[in-house]
């Protein structure tokens, strides 16, 4: 399994210096990662077998099986009725050209080149905000997230700090704004992912979780899973050839669909995550919406990661700052030192008051 999943660890390290939010972070690193791992499941037979085993006389197994991985698989959706009497499997029965519906599934060739594509877009707004932001809070934290420095050398760099706020005051707000538009492509991403699966799957995804809900509070008599549905397990599928007379012979053969099983499992999750990761992506806009049109609502964010500084110095500092330098100091909060940050927040103050830092 390390060998599988090896590759992934990477992107479990967390940075040393925090550029965005948890909300964020959901979107790159644990989104990224749990479809990363799918995909990577998806293409390993170690744990599914192979991924189609198709029965039919005839023909050798092995052609067999690729041609009806190669040209897809069908189901009759309306066919119902007792498995095991009526019908081998629910929806493969013998059909009637031109009278039934067919419903052809050529989607899980796709599975684990669609994974990786959604985890390569949900990674796309984290390395948009990485070029823009180039460095900056990195370099502005100046090692004050590290405890062990000394007194003078704290001292000097909080005063390249204060001197850096005071000379590009009221500059900032392009670099406030590019996050927030990237915080704006995460959700849009997340929610447009959503219909992108419902495309994928021929419509089944908007209401596949709550149909998986409903299933399994039903009677048991009465159940008709959804998942098997959406991703069945025995399908059909129709071989042709030629016979010794020239004629065109027709195979109908049964194919189990093991990758199935892990499919239907992968997207119940992604079903349920999506949703919360869309509300979660919602409401963090709602709080930047308030955050940027509020300014009492910024100084209390900052009197909260400041919680030692007096509330005269914070409101100096909330009246004086635009939303691109509230920005950028209540990110330099989450990377430095608490005793540091007080410090700073009082030399700040003061300098922006017009009078020489003590």
């Amino acid at each position: 399994m390390f060998d599988v999943f090896g590759s992934v660890k990477g992107l479990l390290k967390l940075d040393s210096v925090c550029i965005d939010n948890n909300v964020f972070r959901l979107h790159y690193k644990a989104t990224v990662i749990g479809l990363v791992v799918f995909s990577l499941l998806v293409t390993s037979r170690q744990y599914i077998g192979d991924p189609i085993d198709c029965i039919v006389d005839e023909i050798p197994l092995h052609v067999m099986d690729t041609y009806c991985w190669i040209y897809s698989t069908f189901t009759i959706p309306d066919r119902t009725g007792i498995v095991g009497k009526d019908l081998v499997q629910p929806g493969v029965a013998a059909h009637v050209e031109g009278e039934d519906q067919v419903k052809y599934h050529k989607y899980y060739q796709w599975v684990c080149f669609t994974l990786f594509f959604q985890a390569i877009l949900f990674y796309v707004p984290r390395y948009l905000w990485k070029t823009w932001e180039g460095g900056r809070i990195k370099m502005l934290v100046l090692d004050l997230n590290c405890p062990v420095v000394s007194e003078d050398c704290k001292s000097d760099r909080r005063k390249l700090l204060v001197d850096y706020f005071a000379s590009n005051l009221h500059s900032q707000n392009f670099y406030a704004y590019r996050f927030f538009l990237c915080e704006l492509l995460n959700f849009v991403n997340v929610v447009g992912q959503i219909f992108f699966i419902d495309f994928f799957l021929d419509g089944e995804f908007t209401t596949y979780g709550s149909d998986v809900i409903r299933f399994t509070e039903m009677e048991p008599e009465e159940r008709i899973d959804p998942m098997s549905k959406v991703f069945p397990k025995v399908t059909k599928c129709t071989f042709h050839k030629y016979g010794a007379s020239g004629t065109v012979q027709k195979f109908d053969g049964l194919c189990v669909l093991p990758l199935n099983i892990v499919n239907e499992k992968i997207y119940v999750f992604l079903w349920f995550w999506f949703i919360i990761l869309s509300i979660l992506s919602g409401l963090s806009l709602l709080y930047r919406a308030a955050v940027v049109l509020g300014p009492k609502v910024r100084m209390v964010l900052l009197r909260a990661r400041s919680r030692l500084s007096p509330h005269e110095q914070i409101k100096t500092i909330n009246d004086k700052c635009q939303i691109g330098d509230w920005f950028v100091l209540y990110q330099l909060g989450k990377n430095i030192d608490p005793l540091v940050y007080k410090q700073l927040i009082a030399d700040l103050a003061t300098k922006l008051q017009g009078k020489e830092s003590v």
